[in-house]
């Protein structure tokens, strides 16, 4: 006899989460007693997979710590559900409000996310770097992005399954897959949500997370469209050679090697991008 898998599939990464895991997996179960409830434990060195397994959530255990990407697509591919919803072990996230991101696929939307509030920014330098990231995504796709990093989010299997090999290993999973999704023509919502504070200690640093944050920025540029970011630098490059060329003509009666070097590097970057723009395109092509 052929069962018919589970509908949802609700996948947490946690490390080191013992101390709010348990809670979390319960408050989920009570909401939805049928839903197939994954733990990603990612090398945890405290009782998160006995806590878990205790709550009533299947755990998949990593022999160490490989990354937030990294579990999320251990989940992603472990699960059974036509519907994925991903969200933190911590705390941060409210079961409650999974209903209301599953309503949000019911109305056509491929993926549904929980976008914070400026008060649910864990500090000023977050919310601000957070807000740069949303307006730099909503240039990239003309659509408003209010939250391209939250990691609660819920979304069709199929189509989240087509880009898991695109996912990084770290924690800028959110990005990639909202930025793919927006891509490939996939409707994406966003639904308020409020993020409590997390249990326990945050394992993002900010001096190293900083760096991978300004990383993301490039990244999201040329994740989607190249030469969005590679065409304007090109232009700069030109019209400095330009000027350069014509003060040095203007002055001295003569074409520079600064001129030179600043025109073709316009010429280089644009070409660069065009390049990068096709492989994207092959990135995201479909078969069929």
């Amino acid at each position: 006899m052929t069962t018919h898998p589970p509908r949802l599939s609700i996948v947490l990464p946690a490390r080191n989460e013992a101390g709010a895991v348990g809670q979390t997996v319960a408050r989920i179960r009570g909401l939805y007693p049928e839903a197939e409830i994954i733990v990603v434990n990612d090398g945890s060195t405290d009782a998160t997979a006995a806590v878990a397994a205790q709550a009533g959530a299947q755990v998949i255990s990593k022999p160490y710590g490989m990354g937030n990407g990294a579990a999320i697509k251990t989940g992603a591919r472990a699960a059974q559900g036509e519907v994925l919803v991903f969200m933190d072990a911590d705390g941060q996230h409210d079961p409650a409000d999974i209903p209301r991101l599953l309503a949000k696929l019911d109305e056509g939307y491929d993926m549904a996310v929980g976008a914070r509030g400026d008060g649910s920014q864990a500090s000023v330098g977050r919310g601000l770097a957070n807000g740069l990231y949303n307006r730099l995504a909503s240039w990239m796709t003309n659509h408003p992005v209010r939250d391209l990093t939250s990691g609660f989010r819920a979304a069709r299997a199929d189509k989240f399954l087509e880009f898991i090999h695109l996912l990084p290993n770290g924690f800028s999973y959110p990005t990639t897959s909202t930025m793919a999704f927006f891509r490939s023509a996939y409707p994406v919502a966003y639904v308020p949500i409020v993020a409590a504070r997390r249990v326990g200690t945050s394992h993002i640093r900010p001096l190293r997370d900083g760096v991978r944050f300004l990383l993301i920025i490039f990244k999201i540029a040329t994740l989607y469209s190249p030469l969005k970011l590679f065409a304007p630098v090109a232009a700069g490059f030109t019209l400095l050679g330009l000027g350069w060329y014509g003060y040095t003509y203007a002055t001295e009666g003569r074409f520079t090697n600064m001129s030179a070097l600043l025109l073709s590097a316009g010429v280089i970057v644009f070409l660069i991008g065009l390049i990068s723009e096709q492989i994207t395109n092959l990135t995201y092509k479909r078969d069929g």
